[in-house]
């Protein structure tokens, strides 16, 4: 708590110049000075790095009384005093170096690797990457192995070795995966380069990060997952051939595509594990009540049908651990009876061994999650969408609220992580799933609950299922299909969600009856598409409750008013322009998203303050045009009407705009900004972010704000009005989290 107001009162300080202030300054700024000491560029300083290096030191030993439980004030003030000196006798050294940038911020860590177990022929083919890596006539390496057989898990080692060993100054990687997203792959590079792009378009983000790139005297950039040539230079990766310092190690399932494709100089496979490894790693996740005598030979049988590849025998032993013998002897007996699966990729052993992990899956809610995050999941998974569809189709039994839906989402995440059907990203917004188990949860969903999925392929419209079949199926999915029209009367009285995703803006033909026969549907997703009027048999759609049209050229939105059921309308990063007023008539309306809408300057007044049942509304990098009460557009009054709204996301660029009398006491999730120069760019981990800019504290801090300063967890100021008791006005009971 000292730390939060020291360093804030910091801040403070420094537009003071009254010299006793500025000794104070010394107090506040204890931490910033010590730090900007021991960061400053000091390689030229020779003895004056040793004393440097030593006070440091001591200070450490000296900051804290009562055993570090509060501040020692008074050599606060002398070291952070000192320190400032020093700092200052650093900058001086630097000459007139003239140097445009010295630092960027501290760059991410990777996801570190599970410890892996000590089998031998992954210790030989990582020693012999690593030897590679070592020899300086060699700049590109290849990995290579079926899938699953854990060439992630490996080149993550080299990776974790790598900068260990300080091989390079700098180590990057990166999933390319089957459907390459070139802006998100120079997004993961720039993360772990600790840098941020002011570019919006591929090319000048490829352009920003060659150039980045090229800053390292040496660096390791690791692509894993690459299935067709990748262009490097679209991405902003520089040529080995002229970045002498710049090594790479990719990673592929096809042999061809690194030493044909990319040109690799020396590529390495990694082969399915021995038995003896195969047992090794089983018997380890499994746990030790395999030992039992009457129960080993029968898991050493159910080890070997996993044929060598850790997804499957990690899953299989995860799934079967603590279960007794009759059940160990039922999973060998639907190990060895499954039949060829038809499935690109995916052989029969993982399919049954990832099958058959689902099965011990407990609970229909768990299974119905799990595929669903197969039927959603292109590459990454995004965590609202999962409460989008999930909460549309009911799947979160004995949950009343989205809060308590997104509460349920985080401990069936937690579930199938821990089964090893998710993995992490290192965002708590999103969550991967291997393309293998999406392929299981496609092809079961296929089997056993009438699913019909169509991933990157052309659909004509003689592709579709016969009638008798569409008389069954209950989910339709179209994946970054290549998609002219859809079909006219399509009959399919037990459909629930209909979803069909377009990665540009596709001028597909929907015809006006295509919902005539599907009035259950619930979920309705049209991802990318130009729609300059929505079909007139949307109305049909009486049971529809989750309507997402993100990324959409919408005209005509009107007749969505006529979906008296929906409770999630999400329009995300669409061109929408101004809301129709009929939109107050959605009274069932639980989540708003309007994220990345930046071109909406028109909501009419009282639309919002209708959405009385509203708990969710993201309007981040969205509508900003607030007005006054009784004006031409939406006033932020109208918040007060929403006595539900526990998650919100806003910009307000005055703060004059806000009502005295406002309360954001239901909030629980909050990203709130007041002022007109914030961006919304990076990631947000926090649930409560508050950020103010040009902030009168002396006229506009109304109640609502001062009661948010006490739960908010990242907290940012600039330019605030209101003279020196702008800290008893924004602190008054201490920045609590």
């Amino acid at each position: 708590m000292v730390e939060i107001v020291l360093s804030v009162a910091a801040k403070v300080s420094q537009y003071l110049v009254d010299p006793a202030v500025r000794q104070l300054g010394y107090l506040f700024n204890y931490r910033a000075n010590i730090e900007d000491l021991s960061q400053q560029w000091m390689e030229r300083a020779d003895g004056f790095i040793d004393n440097a290096d030593k006070f440091l030191e001591y200070e450490e030993a000296r900051e804290s009384c009562f055993n570090g439980l509060c501040p020692n004030l008074k050599s606060r003030y002398q070291l952070s005093r000192e320190a400032r000196k020093k700092a200052g006798v650093s900058v001086q050294i630097l000459g007139d170096g003239q140097f445009e940038k010295v630092s960027y911020p501290a760059p991410l860590q990777g996801i570190r690797s599970a410890p892996s177990e000590a089998l031998e022929s992954r210790m030989l083919t990582l020693n012999e990457v690593m030897e590679a890596l070592r020899d300086a006539k060699i700049n590109k390496i290849g990995v290579w192995g079926l899938g699953g057989v854990g060439k992630t898990t490996l080149v993550k080692q080299v990776a974790e070795q790598a900068a260990q060993e300080k091989l390079f100054d700098k180590v990057v990687t990166t999933e390319v995966l089957e459907t390459p997203d070139l802006k998100k792959i120079q997004g993961e590079l720039a993360d772990f380069l600790g840098m941020k792009f002011e570019e919006e378009t591929e090319k000048g983000r490829a352009a920003r990060l060659y150039q980045r790139m090229n800053e390292e005297k040496t660096i390791l950039i690791i692509l894993d997952d690459i299935w067709a040539k990748l262009d490097l230079e679209k991405i902003g990766i520089p040529s080995p051939d002229h970045h002498k310092g710049c090594k790479l190690v990719l990673t592929s399932r096809n042999e061809h595509i690194l030493s044909n494709e990319m040109d690799t100089q020396k590529d390495f496979r990694v082969q399915p594990l021995q038995e003896d490894e195969t047992w090794i790693l089983f018997k380890n996740t499994a746990g030790d009540s395999i030992e039992n005598p009457e129960l080993q030979p029968i898991a050493v049988d159910v080890a070997k049908e996993c044929a060598g590849l850790p997804i499957a025998i990690v899953t299989v032993a995860k799934a079967l651990k603590n279960k007794n013998v009759s059940i160990w002897k039922d999973a060998l007996q639907q190990l060895k009876s499954q039949t060829l699966t038809n499935v690109t990729g995916l052989t029969t052993n993982v399919y049954s061994s990832l099958k058959l992990s689902y099965e011990h899956l407990k609970g229909v809610e768990v299974k119905s999650f799990f595929l669903l995050c197969g039927l959603i999941s292109q590459n990454d998974i995004i965590i609202r969408d999962l409460l989008k569809y999930g909460v549309g189709l009911r799947l979160f039994q004995g949950t009343n609220t989205l809060e308590e839906a997104k509460n349920r989402i985080d401990t069936l995440v937690d579930n199938l992580k821990s089964s090893n059907f998710l993995l992490e990203t290192g965002h708590n917004a999103v969550v991967r799933m291997h393309d293998l188990v999406r392929s299981t949860a496609r092809k079961i969903a296929s089997d056993q609950h009438h699913v019909f999925t169509l991933q990157n392929t052309t659909v004509r419209v003689e592709g579709w299922p016969r009638i008798d079949e569409l008389q069954k199926v209950t989910w339709v999915s179209l994946d970054y299909c290549d998609i002219h029209e859809l079909p006219e009367g399509l009959v399919c009285t037990k459909l629930e969600l209909f979803a069909c995703f377009l990665e540009t803006n596709s001028a597909v033909q929907i015809p006006n009856t295509l919902f005539e026969g599907m009035k259950q549907l619930k979920v309705l997703d049209l991802t990318g598409m130009q729609l300059p009027s929505l079909p007139l048999s949307l109305q049909c759609l009486a049971n529809l409750r989750t309507l997402c049209l993100d990324g959409c050229k919408l005209g005509d939105i009107v007749i969505i008013a006529e979906l008296k059921k929906l409770e999630i309308l999400s329009l995300l990063y669409s061109d929408i322009k101004q809301l129709p007023r009929e939109i107050a008539q959605l009274t069932h309306l639980r989540l708003f998203d309007l994220k990345g809408s930046s071109k909406l300057k028109v909501i009419p007044p009282d639309v919002i303050s209708s959405l009385f049942r509203l708990e969710d509304l993201c309007m981040e990098n969205s509508f900003t045009q607030w007005e006054g009460e009784g004006k031409s557009n939406a006033c932020l009054a109208e918040l007060k009407h929403l006595s539900h709204l526990t998650s919100l996301d806003i910009q307000i660029p005055d703060a004059k705009l806000l009502p005295k009398d406002i309360v954001f006491d239901t909030l629980v999730r909050y990203r709130i900004f007041v002022g007109d120069l914030w961006s919304w760019r990076g990631i947000f981990e926090a649930n409560k972010t508050l950020k103010l800019n040009k902030f009168d504290t002396s006229l506009h801090l109304v109640d609502g704000i001062i009661k948010l300063l006490k739960r908010t967890e990242v907290l940012h100021l600039r330019e605030l009005c209101g003279g020196t008791n702008v800290l008893s006005k924004l602190d008054g009971e201490g920045f609590l989290n």
